[in-house]
Protein backbone atom coordinates (compact mmCIF):
# COMPACT_ATOMS: atom_id res chain seq x y z
CA UNK A 1 0.00 0.00 0.00
CA UNK A 2 2.82 2.41 0.91
CA UNK A 3 4.53 1.70 -2.41
CA UNK A 4 1.29 2.53 -4.24
CA UNK A 5 1.03 5.84 -2.42
CA UNK A 6 4.62 6.71 -3.27
CA UNK A 7 4.04 5.84 -6.92
CA UNK A 8 1.02 8.14 -7.09
CA UNK A 9 2.88 10.97 -5.43
CA UNK A 10 5.86 10.53 -7.71
CA UNK A 11 3.56 11.01 -10.71
CA UNK A 12 2.00 14.05 -9.11
CA UNK A 13 5.43 15.56 -8.54
CA UNK A 14 6.03 15.59 -12.26
CA UNK A 15 2.71 17.31 -12.90
CA UNK A 16 2.51 19.77 -10.06
CA UNK A 17 5.94 20.78 -8.91
CA UNK A 18 9.58 20.63 -9.80
CA UNK A 19 10.56 20.08 -6.16
CA UNK A 20 10.15 16.47 -5.08
CA UNK A 21 12.65 14.27 -3.32
CA UNK A 22 11.27 11.15 -5.04
CA UNK A 23 12.11 12.13 -8.61
CA UNK A 24 13.83 14.57 -10.89
CA UNK A 25 12.20 17.50 -12.62
CA UNK A 26 11.21 16.28 -16.10
CA UNK A 27 13.03 19.11 -17.85
CA UNK A 28 15.87 20.15 -15.53
CA UNK A 29 18.21 17.97 -13.54
CA UNK A 30 19.45 18.91 -10.12
CA UNK A 31 23.05 20.05 -9.93
CA UNK A 32 25.53 21.38 -7.44
CA UNK A 33 24.86 24.82 -8.90
CA UNK A 34 21.12 24.94 -8.31
CA UNK A 35 20.80 22.41 -5.49
CA UNK A 36 22.72 21.83 -2.31
CA UNK A 37 22.76 21.69 1.47
CA UNK A 38 24.04 24.51 3.63
CA UNK A 39 26.20 24.08 6.68
CA UNK A 40 23.08 23.69 8.84
CA UNK A 41 21.69 20.89 6.69
CA UNK A 42 18.99 23.03 5.02
CA UNK A 43 18.23 22.65 1.34
CA UNK A 44 19.56 25.47 -0.82
CA UNK A 45 17.57 25.89 -4.02
CA UNK A 46 19.65 28.73 -5.48
CA UNK A 47 23.16 29.00 -4.13
CA UNK A 48 23.89 32.37 -5.68
CA UNK A 49 22.88 34.96 -8.26
CA UNK A 50 24.27 32.85 -11.09
CA UNK A 51 21.95 29.99 -10.14
CA UNK A 52 18.96 32.34 -10.15
CA UNK A 53 19.87 33.67 -13.58
CA UNK A 54 20.35 30.16 -14.87
CA UNK A 55 16.87 29.20 -13.76
CA UNK A 56 15.38 32.40 -15.20
CA UNK A 57 17.02 31.57 -18.48
CA UNK A 58 15.43 28.12 -18.31
CA UNK A 59 12.02 29.81 -18.01
CA UNK A 60 12.77 31.90 -21.08
CA UNK A 61 13.91 28.79 -22.93
CA UNK A 62 10.39 27.44 -22.50
CA UNK A 63 9.22 30.02 -25.02
CA UNK A 64 11.68 28.67 -27.57
CA UNK A 65 12.07 25.00 -26.90
CA UNK A 66 8.61 23.86 -25.73
CA UNK A 67 6.27 25.30 -28.37
CA UNK A 68 3.96 22.31 -28.56
CA UNK A 69 1.47 23.29 -25.87
CA UNK A 70 1.54 27.08 -25.82
CA UNK A 71 1.55 27.48 -29.59
CA UNK A 72 0.85 24.41 -31.73
CA UNK A 73 -1.89 22.87 -29.58
CA UNK A 74 -3.33 26.29 -28.77
CA UNK A 75 -3.72 26.84 -32.53
CA UNK A 76 -5.54 23.53 -32.81
CA UNK A 77 -7.98 24.68 -30.13
CA UNK A 78 -8.42 28.25 -31.33
CA UNK A 79 -8.47 27.67 -35.08
CA UNK A 80 -9.57 24.08 -35.81
CA UNK A 81 -12.12 24.06 -33.01
CA UNK A 82 -13.55 27.25 -34.51
CA UNK A 83 -14.71 28.15 -38.01
CA UNK A 84 -11.24 29.23 -39.15
CA UNK A 85 -9.70 25.84 -39.92
CA UNK A 86 -10.10 22.11 -40.26
CA UNK A 87 -8.02 19.74 -38.15
CA UNK A 88 -5.77 19.07 -41.15
CA UNK A 89 -5.21 15.38 -40.52
CA UNK A 90 -7.61 12.58 -39.73
CA UNK A 91 -5.70 11.47 -36.63
CA UNK A 92 -7.77 10.56 -33.60
CA UNK A 93 -6.00 13.12 -31.43
CA UNK A 94 -6.78 16.15 -33.66
CA UNK A 95 -9.97 15.39 -35.61
CA UNK A 96 -12.24 15.79 -32.52
CA UNK A 97 -11.34 19.48 -32.42
CA UNK A 98 -12.89 19.90 -35.85
CA UNK A 99 -16.01 17.75 -35.49
CA UNK A 100 -16.66 18.58 -31.82
CA UNK A 101 -16.07 15.14 -30.38
CA UNK A 102 -13.45 16.03 -27.74
CA UNK A 103 -13.45 14.02 -24.52
CA UNK A 104 -11.28 13.65 -21.45
CA UNK A 105 -9.15 10.94 -23.08
CA UNK A 106 -7.81 13.31 -25.73
CA UNK A 107 -4.03 13.00 -25.76
CA UNK A 108 -3.46 16.59 -26.90
CA UNK A 109 -5.25 18.01 -23.88
CA UNK A 110 -3.48 15.51 -21.63
CA UNK A 111 0.00 16.56 -22.64
CA UNK A 112 -0.97 20.24 -22.55
CA UNK A 113 -2.17 20.07 -18.94
CA UNK A 114 1.01 18.30 -17.87
CA UNK A 115 3.28 20.80 -19.59
CA UNK A 116 1.40 23.84 -18.38
CA UNK A 117 1.72 22.56 -14.81
CA UNK A 118 5.45 22.02 -15.30
CA UNK A 119 5.63 25.65 -16.47
CA UNK A 120 3.83 26.75 -13.32
CA UNK A 121 6.23 24.73 -11.18
CA UNK A 122 9.18 26.28 -12.93
CA UNK A 123 7.88 29.79 -12.25
CA UNK A 124 7.05 28.92 -8.63
CA UNK A 125 10.57 27.69 -8.02
CA UNK A 126 11.96 31.14 -8.66
CA UNK A 127 9.11 33.14 -7.10
CA UNK A 128 9.13 31.14 -3.85
CA UNK A 129 12.88 30.88 -3.36
CA UNK A 130 14.52 34.03 -4.69
CA UNK A 131 14.17 36.01 -1.48
CA UNK A 132 16.09 33.34 0.47
CA UNK A 133 19.20 33.57 -1.71
CA UNK A 134 22.06 34.76 0.48
CA UNK A 135 24.33 36.05 -2.28
CA UNK A 136 24.92 39.74 -1.45
CA UNK A 137 25.56 40.53 -5.12
CA UNK A 138 21.90 39.84 -5.84
CA UNK A 139 20.41 43.25 -5.13
CA UNK A 140 16.90 43.97 -3.91
CA UNK A 141 16.04 45.56 -7.25
CA UNK A 142 17.24 42.46 -9.11
CA UNK A 143 15.25 40.17 -6.83
CA UNK A 144 12.09 42.16 -7.52
CA UNK A 145 12.73 42.21 -11.27
CA UNK A 146 13.47 38.49 -11.64
CA UNK A 147 10.46 37.62 -9.50
CA UNK A 148 8.29 39.90 -11.64
CA UNK A 149 9.44 38.18 -14.82
CA UNK A 150 8.52 34.79 -13.35
CA UNK A 151 5.15 36.14 -12.23
CA UNK A 152 4.39 37.33 -15.77
CA UNK A 153 5.28 33.89 -17.09
CA UNK A 154 3.04 32.21 -14.49
CA UNK A 155 0.20 34.59 -15.37
CA UNK A 156 0.60 33.77 -19.07
CA UNK A 157 0.40 30.05 -18.34
CA UNK A 158 -2.66 30.37 -16.17
CA UNK A 159 -4.38 32.64 -18.69
CA UNK A 160 -4.07 29.92 -21.32
CA UNK A 161 -5.21 27.27 -18.85
CA UNK A 162 -8.23 29.13 -17.51
CA UNK A 163 -9.48 29.95 -20.99
CA UNK A 164 -9.21 26.29 -21.97
CA UNK A 165 -10.45 24.56 -18.78
CA UNK A 166 -11.93 27.17 -16.45
CA UNK A 167 -11.65 25.71 -12.93
CA UNK A 168 -8.04 24.61 -12.45
CA UNK A 169 -5.78 24.32 -9.39
CA UNK A 170 -3.92 27.51 -8.55
CA UNK A 171 -0.51 26.39 -7.33
CA UNK A 172 1.75 29.11 -5.92
CA UNK A 173 3.99 27.00 -3.66
CA UNK A 174 6.60 24.33 -4.10
CA UNK A 175 5.79 20.88 -2.83
CA UNK A 176 7.71 19.98 0.30
CA UNK A 177 10.04 17.01 0.27
CA UNK A 178 8.21 13.82 1.11
CA UNK A 179 9.24 11.59 3.97
CA UNK A 180 7.51 8.67 5.65
CA UNK A 181 6.80 10.99 8.59
CA UNK A 182 5.11 13.84 6.70
CA UNK A 183 3.45 12.00 3.82
CA UNK A 184 -0.03 12.83 5.13
CA UNK A 185 0.80 16.48 5.84
CA UNK A 186 2.09 17.21 2.35
CA UNK A 187 -0.79 15.52 0.54
CA UNK A 188 -2.31 18.86 -0.49
CA UNK A 189 1.00 20.02 -1.96
CA UNK A 190 0.77 17.34 -4.60
CA UNK A 191 -2.99 16.98 -4.92
CA UNK A 192 -4.17 20.61 -4.86
CA UNK A 193 -7.76 21.77 -4.66
CA UNK A 194 -9.59 22.92 -7.78
CA UNK A 195 -10.01 26.69 -7.83
CA UNK A 196 -12.92 28.50 -9.43
CA UNK A 197 -12.46 30.35 -12.69
CA UNK A 198 -12.83 33.64 -10.83
CA UNK A 199 -10.07 32.65 -8.37
CA UNK A 200 -7.73 31.75 -11.24
CA UNK A 201 -8.32 35.13 -12.86
CA UNK A 202 -7.75 36.86 -9.54
CA UNK A 203 -4.37 35.14 -9.21
CA UNK A 204 -3.47 36.16 -12.75
CA UNK A 205 -4.46 39.74 -11.97
CA UNK A 206 -2.48 39.72 -8.71
CA UNK A 207 0.66 38.42 -10.42
CA UNK A 208 0.46 40.99 -13.19
CA UNK A 209 -0.31 43.99 -10.99
CA UNK A 210 2.64 43.12 -8.75
CA UNK A 211 4.90 42.42 -11.70
CA UNK A 212 4.15 45.55 -13.72
CA UNK A 213 5.88 47.69 -11.09
CA UNK A 214 9.18 45.81 -11.19
CA UNK A 215 9.48 44.07 -14.55
CA UNK A 216 11.95 45.52 -17.05
CA UNK A 217 10.74 48.24 -19.38
CA UNK A 218 9.97 47.48 -23.00
CA UNK A 219 13.13 47.03 -25.05
CA UNK A 220 12.41 47.84 -28.74
CA UNK A 221 15.43 45.76 -29.74
CA UNK A 222 14.43 42.64 -27.79
CA UNK A 223 10.79 41.56 -27.69
CA UNK A 224 11.55 38.17 -26.12
CA UNK A 225 11.47 39.51 -22.54
CA UNK A 226 8.70 39.45 -19.94
CA UNK A 227 8.46 43.22 -19.63
CA UNK A 228 6.07 45.75 -18.16
CA UNK A 229 4.52 45.95 -21.62
CA UNK A 230 3.84 42.21 -21.68
CA UNK A 231 2.11 42.56 -18.31
CA UNK A 232 0.03 45.47 -19.62
CA UNK A 233 -0.96 43.58 -22.75
CA UNK A 234 -2.00 40.57 -20.71
CA UNK A 235 -3.94 42.78 -18.28
CA UNK A 236 -5.84 44.27 -21.23
CA UNK A 237 -6.73 40.75 -22.38
CA UNK A 238 -7.67 39.62 -18.86
CA UNK A 239 -9.99 42.58 -18.25
CA UNK A 240 -11.80 41.87 -21.52
CA UNK A 241 -12.78 38.42 -20.25
CA UNK A 242 -16.07 37.99 -18.39
CA UNK A 243 -14.83 36.90 -14.93
CA UNK A 244 -12.99 40.20 -14.30
CA UNK A 245 -14.48 42.26 -17.12
CA UNK A 246 -13.60 45.92 -16.84
CA UNK A 247 -13.59 47.57 -20.23
CA UNK A 248 -12.31 50.85 -18.80
CA UNK A 249 -9.13 49.03 -17.78
CA UNK A 250 -8.86 47.46 -21.25
CA UNK A 251 -8.73 51.01 -22.65
CA UNK A 252 -6.29 52.07 -19.91
CA UNK A 253 -3.76 49.34 -20.62
CA UNK A 254 -4.13 49.62 -24.38
CA UNK A 255 -3.29 53.31 -24.07
CA UNK A 256 -0.32 52.53 -21.85
CA UNK A 257 1.03 50.23 -24.56
CA UNK A 258 0.80 53.07 -27.06
CA UNK A 259 2.72 55.22 -24.57
CA UNK A 260 5.32 52.42 -24.36
CA UNK A 261 5.97 52.97 -28.07
CA UNK A 262 3.86 50.24 -29.66
CA UNK A 263 1.94 50.78 -32.89
CA UNK A 264 0.89 49.01 -36.05
CA UNK A 265 3.76 47.96 -38.27
CA UNK A 266 3.35 49.87 -41.52
CA UNK A 267 3.94 46.81 -43.70
CA UNK A 268 1.87 43.82 -42.58
CA UNK A 269 4.33 41.42 -44.25
CA UNK A 270 7.07 42.52 -41.84
CA UNK A 271 5.31 40.55 -39.11
CA UNK A 272 5.39 37.14 -40.79
CA UNK A 273 7.49 37.46 -43.95
CA UNK A 274 10.93 36.23 -44.91
CA UNK A 275 13.86 37.87 -46.60
CA UNK A 276 14.20 37.79 -50.39
CA UNK A 277 16.30 34.59 -50.34
CA UNK A 278 14.06 32.73 -47.84
CA UNK A 279 17.05 32.28 -45.56
CA UNK A 280 15.81 34.25 -42.56
CA UNK A 281 12.84 36.09 -41.12
CA UNK A 282 12.14 39.42 -42.76
CA UNK A 283 12.04 41.23 -39.41
CA UNK A 284 12.16 40.56 -35.70
CA UNK A 285 11.24 42.94 -32.89
CA UNK A 286 8.79 45.00 -34.92
CA UNK A 287 7.09 47.94 -33.22
CA UNK A 288 3.91 45.85 -33.16
CA UNK A 289 5.34 42.77 -31.48
CA UNK A 290 4.91 42.74 -27.69
CA UNK A 291 6.26 39.27 -26.95
CA UNK A 292 7.78 36.78 -29.36
CA UNK A 293 9.89 33.65 -29.39
CA UNK A 294 12.79 34.01 -31.80
CA UNK A 295 14.66 31.34 -33.76
CA UNK A 296 17.98 31.38 -35.59
CA UNK A 297 20.23 29.09 -37.58
CA UNK A 298 21.09 26.01 -35.55
CA UNK A 299 18.02 26.30 -33.31
CA UNK A 300 15.09 26.65 -35.64
CA UNK A 301 11.36 26.53 -35.02
CA UNK A 302 10.36 22.89 -35.42
CA UNK A 303 6.58 23.48 -35.47
CA UNK A 304 6.89 24.82 -39.03
CA UNK A 305 6.82 21.32 -40.44
CA UNK A 306 3.61 20.55 -38.51
CA UNK A 307 1.80 23.34 -40.34
CA UNK A 308 3.14 23.45 -43.89
CA UNK A 309 6.36 23.93 -45.79
CA UNK A 310 9.50 25.24 -44.15
CA UNK A 311 10.57 27.84 -46.71
CA UNK A 312 14.12 27.74 -45.42
CA UNK A 313 14.22 23.98 -46.17
CA UNK A 314 11.49 23.55 -48.76
CA UNK A 315 10.96 19.78 -48.87
CA UNK A 316 11.66 19.06 -45.23
CA UNK A 317 8.96 16.88 -43.60
CA UNK A 318 6.42 17.51 -46.35
CA UNK A 319 5.33 13.94 -47.00
CA UNK A 320 2.39 13.81 -44.58
CA UNK A 321 -0.78 15.82 -43.94
CA UNK A 322 -0.39 18.97 -41.84
CA UNK A 323 -2.44 20.45 -39.01
CA UNK A 324 -4.63 23.58 -39.09
CA UNK A 325 -5.88 23.59 -42.71
CA UNK A 326 -7.62 26.90 -43.59
CA UNK A 327 -11.37 26.47 -43.92
CA UNK A 328 -13.45 27.35 -46.96
CA UNK A 329 -15.53 29.57 -44.71
CA UNK A 330 -12.55 31.69 -43.68
CA UNK A 331 -11.22 31.87 -47.23
CA UNK A 332 -14.63 33.11 -48.44
CA UNK A 333 -14.60 35.89 -45.84
CA UNK A 334 -11.15 37.02 -46.97
CA UNK A 335 -12.31 37.01 -50.57
CA UNK A 336 -15.60 38.79 -49.90
CA UNK A 337 -13.70 41.55 -48.12
CA UNK A 338 -11.14 41.80 -50.96
CA UNK A 339 -8.56 41.46 -48.21
CA UNK A 340 -5.65 40.52 -50.44
CA UNK A 341 -2.81 41.64 -48.16
CA UNK A 342 -3.80 39.67 -45.07
CA UNK A 343 -4.96 36.70 -47.13
CA UNK A 344 -1.58 36.54 -48.84
CA UNK A 345 0.17 36.57 -45.47
CA UNK A 346 -2.23 34.09 -43.85
CA UNK A 347 -2.90 31.41 -46.49
CA UNK A 348 -0.66 29.83 -49.12
CA UNK A 349 -1.33 27.14 -51.73
CA UNK A 350 1.02 24.26 -52.55
CA UNK A 351 0.74 20.95 -54.32
CA UNK A 352 0.52 18.26 -51.66
CA UNK A 353 0.70 14.49 -51.50
CA UNK A 354 -2.72 14.22 -49.84
CA UNK A 355 -6.26 15.45 -50.47
CA UNK A 356 -8.01 15.27 -47.11
CA UNK A 357 -9.87 18.56 -47.58
CA UNK A 358 -8.89 20.02 -50.97
CA UNK A 359 -7.58 18.75 -54.30
CA UNK A 360 -3.95 17.82 -53.81
CA UNK A 361 -2.73 20.02 -56.68
CA UNK A 362 -4.00 23.25 -55.04
CA UNK A 363 -3.97 22.74 -51.30
CA UNK A 364 -4.14 25.65 -48.82
CA UNK A 365 -1.96 25.91 -45.71
CA UNK A 366 -1.80 28.41 -42.89
CA UNK A 367 1.14 30.69 -43.59
CA UNK A 368 1.95 32.75 -40.52
CA UNK A 369 4.67 30.36 -39.40
CA UNK A 370 6.47 29.64 -42.63
CA UNK A 371 10.07 28.84 -41.80
CA UNK A 372 12.30 27.55 -39.04
CA UNK A 373 13.50 31.11 -38.47
CA UNK A 374 10.21 32.99 -38.21
CA UNK A 375 9.32 34.30 -34.80
CA UNK A 376 6.22 33.08 -33.02
CA UNK A 377 4.45 36.22 -31.86
CA UNK A 378 2.59 35.49 -28.62
CA UNK A 379 1.13 38.99 -28.19
CA UNK A 380 0.97 41.86 -30.65
CA UNK A 381 -0.42 45.35 -30.56
CA UNK A 382 -3.15 44.91 -33.22
CA UNK A 383 -4.87 42.41 -30.92
CA UNK A 384 -4.86 44.87 -28.01
CA UNK A 385 -5.89 47.78 -30.22
CA UNK A 386 -8.93 45.87 -31.47
CA UNK A 387 -9.74 44.91 -27.86
CA UNK A 388 -9.79 48.63 -27.13
CA UNK A 389 -12.33 49.10 -29.94
CA UNK A 390 -14.37 46.29 -28.39
CA UNK A 391 -14.23 48.05 -25.03
CA UNK A 392 -15.41 51.29 -26.63
CA UNK A 393 -18.40 49.45 -28.10
CA UNK A 394 -19.35 47.21 -25.18
CA UNK A 395 -18.09 49.15 -22.19
CA UNK A 396 -19.92 51.73 -20.08
CA UNK A 397 -18.52 54.68 -22.07
CA UNK A 398 -19.59 53.90 -25.61
CA UNK A 399 -17.67 55.80 -28.27
CA UNK A 400 -18.63 54.73 -31.79
CA UNK A 401 -16.42 57.33 -33.44
CA UNK A 402 -13.22 56.24 -31.72
CA UNK A 403 -14.03 52.54 -32.14
CA UNK A 404 -14.61 53.04 -35.87
CA UNK A 405 -11.36 54.98 -36.15
CA UNK A 406 -9.45 52.06 -34.63
CA UNK A 407 -11.04 49.56 -37.02
CA UNK A 408 -10.27 51.90 -39.93
CA UNK A 409 -6.64 52.15 -38.80
CA UNK A 410 -6.29 48.37 -38.88
CA UNK A 411 -8.05 48.15 -42.25
CA UNK A 412 -6.11 50.93 -43.94
CA UNK A 413 -2.82 49.32 -42.95
CA UNK A 414 -3.77 46.48 -45.35
CA UNK A 415 -5.18 48.72 -48.10
CA UNK A 416 -8.85 48.28 -47.25
CA UNK A 417 -11.29 51.21 -47.33
CA UNK A 418 -12.69 52.85 -44.22
CA UNK A 419 -16.02 51.64 -42.94
CA UNK A 420 -19.10 53.18 -44.56
CA UNK A 421 -21.10 55.76 -42.61
CA UNK A 422 -24.04 53.39 -42.17
CA UNK A 423 -21.77 51.01 -40.25
CA UNK A 424 -19.86 53.68 -38.33
CA UNK A 425 -23.04 55.15 -36.86
CA UNK A 426 -24.71 51.89 -35.88
CA UNK A 427 -23.40 50.14 -32.78
CA UNK A 428 -24.60 46.67 -33.76
CA UNK A 429 -23.21 46.90 -37.27
CA UNK A 430 -19.96 48.32 -35.95
CA UNK A 431 -19.67 45.41 -33.52
CA UNK A 432 -20.16 42.98 -36.40
CA UNK A 433 -17.45 44.80 -38.34
CA UNK A 434 -15.11 44.52 -35.36
CA UNK A 435 -15.74 40.79 -35.03
CA UNK A 436 -14.95 40.26 -38.70
CA UNK A 437 -11.86 42.47 -38.43
CA UNK A 438 -10.48 40.43 -35.54
CA UNK A 439 -11.12 37.24 -37.47
CA UNK A 440 -9.18 38.40 -40.52
CA UNK A 441 -6.43 40.29 -38.71
CA UNK A 442 -5.66 37.52 -36.19
CA UNK A 443 -6.34 34.42 -38.29
CA UNK A 444 -4.06 31.53 -37.25
CA UNK A 445 -2.74 33.38 -34.20
CA UNK A 446 -4.73 31.46 -31.61
CA UNK A 447 -7.54 33.93 -30.90
CA UNK A 448 -10.69 32.93 -32.84
CA UNK A 449 -12.19 30.31 -30.48
CA UNK A 450 -11.54 32.47 -27.44
CA UNK A 451 -13.13 35.46 -29.18
CA UNK A 452 -16.28 33.43 -29.85
CA UNK A 453 -16.35 32.35 -26.21
CA UNK A 454 -15.87 35.92 -24.95
CA UNK A 455 -18.65 37.20 -27.22
CA UNK A 456 -20.89 34.23 -26.30
CA UNK A 457 -21.19 33.40 -29.99
CA UNK A 458 -20.10 29.75 -29.89
CA UNK A 459 -23.54 28.22 -30.47
CA UNK A 460 -24.58 30.77 -33.09
CA UNK A 461 -21.41 30.52 -35.16
CA UNK A 462 -20.31 26.93 -34.71
CA UNK A 463 -23.65 25.14 -35.05
CA UNK A 464 -24.24 26.89 -38.37
CA UNK A 465 -20.78 26.60 -39.93
CA UNK A 466 -21.18 22.90 -40.72
CA UNK A 467 -24.08 23.74 -43.02
CA UNK A 468 -22.34 26.45 -44.99
CA UNK A 469 -18.85 24.91 -45.06
CA UNK A 470 -19.08 21.69 -47.03
CA UNK A 471 -15.46 20.80 -46.36
CA UNK A 472 -15.84 20.19 -42.65
CA UNK A 473 -16.05 16.71 -41.20
CA UNK A 474 -19.58 15.90 -39.97
CA UNK A 475 -20.45 17.41 -36.62
CA UNK A 476 -20.64 14.81 -33.84
CA UNK A 477 -22.15 16.90 -31.05
CA UNK A 478 -23.93 20.26 -31.14
CA UNK A 479 -22.34 23.19 -29.37
CA UNK A 480 -24.13 24.39 -26.26
CA UNK A 481 -23.54 26.22 -23.00
CA UNK A 482 -21.25 23.41 -21.81
CA UNK A 483 -19.02 23.73 -24.90
CA UNK A 484 -17.26 26.92 -23.80
CA UNK A 485 -14.72 24.95 -21.75
CA UNK A 486 -12.84 21.82 -22.83
CA UNK A 487 -12.66 18.60 -20.81
CA UNK A 488 -10.10 18.23 -18.06
CA UNK A 489 -7.89 15.26 -19.00
CA UNK A 490 -9.22 12.04 -17.54
CA UNK A 491 -5.75 11.00 -16.42
CA UNK A 492 -5.54 14.14 -14.28
CA UNK A 493 -8.92 13.40 -12.70
CA UNK A 494 -7.82 9.84 -11.97
CA UNK A 495 -4.72 11.09 -10.15
CA UNK A 496 -6.40 13.86 -8.17
CA UNK A 497 -9.85 12.95 -6.89
CA UNK A 498 -10.33 16.52 -5.65
CA UNK A 499 -10.84 17.72 -9.23
CA UNK A 500 -14.20 17.65 -11.01
CA UNK A 501 -14.80 17.29 -14.73
CA UNK A 502 -16.31 20.23 -16.60
CA UNK A 503 -20.05 19.89 -17.29
CA UNK A 504 -20.97 18.15 -20.51
CA UNK A 505 -18.04 15.71 -20.62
Amino acid sequence: MIQKIYTIILLACVLVTSSCSLGLDPLDSYSDVTEGIDEKGNEVVFRDKAAVLSHLQTIYQQMRDRQEHWYLDLLLIAESHSDNAYAGTTGAEVLPFENNAIDGANSVLGRDWDRYMVDVARANRLIVNIDSVTDASLTSAERRQYKAEAQIFRAMVYFDMVRIWGNVPVVTIEGRDITSENITDVYNDYFPDQNTTEEVYQQIEKDLLEAVAYAPANNPANKTLFTKSVARALLAKVYAEKPLRDYAKVVQYADQLAADGFGLEEDFSNLFGMNANNTDAKMRNTRESILEAQFFAGSGNWVTWMLGRDLSNYNNQFSWAKWITPSRDLIRVFQAENDEVRFRESVVYYAAGWSNYYPSNNYPFMFKTRSAFNSIIKYRYADILLLKAEALLLGPSTNLTEAAAIIDQVRQRVDLPVLPAAVRNNRDQLLQALMKERRLELAFEGERWFDLVRWEKVEEVMNSVYGRDTGRRPQVYSFGSDSYLLPIPQGVLDQNLKLNQNPGY
